[in-house]
């Protein structure tokens, strides 16, 4: 089936050339952009049609970092103003209680958030495995595929409790044994890596202060093996260094290096307290990275050095991070965050609208390898597009140059989204699911995990 979007009053393409289509059309072939161009549009009998008037059109935004159960753990009063390992230390005790449900429920919930705000392709790293629920990453699976969002899981894992020297409780870590078995379970059930795939899997390891370094070790080697993505958060916190100094005897990116962990298959979350070695080593190891700027600011956790990274060649994306150290699963704020801090620290002219706009598009498909795939609109990509009515409230006054605007003036939401040539919001609305019951069963078990 073609579907032809006419009439759109801006294309910004993001393709490596940043063009930018006035008055222009696009052409979708099924899944897959087939043309593109401005004034009149290809007379298509058979194509269905879909406005693009008053429209901003943009590639699909492309999340990198996130934990969608935490969805059910948001503005939690004891912990609103803790640091990162405070918070976890508390939060454990409530999440070692989630289930099957929780998961599937919370990972629609965020999902549909980040969809409202212009996500068409996301990850999320699941390392949460209660005891006698070792089959969680099915539920999400499955909560992903309910939205029709392009979706890369990462299947997580904790093996270093507290009683080993970790952080997490016994009640929500695995051994390695298990961990390893099911690994090889979720990537031959649910890894495609064919182009324009819905359902790829890399694997996730939590942390330096919840994993071993044996299970580092063999999620490596078990990731070359199979020709996957590598993820980990690290150097997040001035007491993850610590942590690392004391038991390693190592900083951080230097205990990635003995671990062989820097390498082009890896995306770090955080990266914020890194110095110029640290950087040096990332970008000649062709390492990825997802900046979540609102995570690091809610927890107080620091600045990362993004613009440095960023002039160094790093790739770099996007992440919303866990919606209980973010509170919102808003993209849309990322990118506005992400460029604000940046000036903070280095000056108005370091990161511009269309540098994080960037980021949040081709940044994060080269971060996950599928820049071939997604990322800009161009023809042979993957027909991800969102549109933006620029006639609206916040948008007001600042039509002299509307893809800064987008960034500038605190866009709210999409008013169409295509993901894979199949269109799910249309004029604001969910196409196919009613976001309200869900809503409500997210708020029922919220309240229970919070009561125990």
């Amino acid at each position: 089936m073609k579907k032809l979007i006419k009439d759109i009053d801006l294309i910004a393409t993001f393709n490596e050339k940043l063009e930018e289509i006035k008055n222009g059309w696009i052409l979708i072939n099924n899944n897959v952009i087939e043309n593109l161009g401005t004034g009149k549009p290809p007379e298509i009998s058979e194509a269905e049609s879909i406005s693009g008037k008053d429209m901003l059109i943009l590639p699909g935004f492309i999340n990198i970092h996130h934990h969608f159960y935490q969805s059910l753990f948001r503005s939690v009063k004891e912990v609103q103003n803790s640091k990162l390992f405070d918070w976890l230390v508390f939060l454990y005790e409530k999440w070692k209680n989630i289930d099957e449900e929780a998961v599937y429920v919370s990972s629609v919930i965020a999902i549909l958030e980040m969809m409202k705000s212009g996500v068409t392709t996301t990850t999320d790293h699941l390392y949460l495995f209660p005891k006698n629920h070792p089959l969680l990453f099915d539920n999400e699976i499955e909560g992903a595929k309910l939205t029709r969002v392009r979706f890369y899981g990462t299947r997580g894992s904790m093996s270093l409790s507290r009683k080993d020297g970790g952080l997490p409780p016994d009640s929500v870590v695995q051994t390695e044994e298990e961990i390893l078995k099911d690994y090889e379970r979720v990537v031959k059930k649910y890894h495609n890596p064919k182009p324009f795939s819905m359902s790829r899997v890399a694997l996730a390891p939590c942390s330096p202060f919840s994993v071993t370094e044996n299970l580092m070790k063999e999620t490596l080697a078990f990731a070359e093996k199979y020709d996957l993505l590598l993820h980990t958060h690290l150097a997040e916190t001035k007491d993850e260094d610590d942590f690392c100094l004391s038991r390693v005897g190592l900083r951080p990116v230097d205990y990635m290096e003995k671990l062989g962990w820097l390498n082009s298959r890896v995306w770090f979350v955080h990266l914020v307290h890194l110095n110029n070695s640290d950087i040096k080593k990332l970008s000649d190891f062709n390492v990825g990275m997802a900046h979540c700027p609102t995570s690091n600011m809610r927890l107080g956790s620091g600045i990362s050095p993004v613009v440095k990274m960023k002039n160094k060649g790093i790739r770099i994306g996007l992440g919303v991070d866990g919606s209980s150290s973010n509170d919102t699963g808003n993209f849309l704020q990322e990118v506005r965050n992400a460029m604000l801090l940046q000036r903070v620290v280095s000056g108005a002219d370091v990161m511009t609208p269309r540098d994080v706009l960037s980021i949040g598009t081709q940044g994060g498909a080269r971060v996950l390898k599928l820049d071939k795939e997604i990322g800009s609109i161009e023809i042979g990509k993957a027909a991800d597009i969102i549109g933006f009515n620029m006639e609206r409230l916040e948008f007001a006054g600042g039509l002299s140059d509307p893809v800064a605007a987008l960034v500038l003036c605190d866009a709210k939401s999409v008013d169409l989204s295509v993901i894979n040539g199949d269109v799910v919001i249309e004029s604001g609305k969910f196409k196919y699911l009613d976001e309200s019951e869900f809503m409500r069963k997210q708020n029922k078990i919220s309240k229970k995990l919070l009561s125990y």
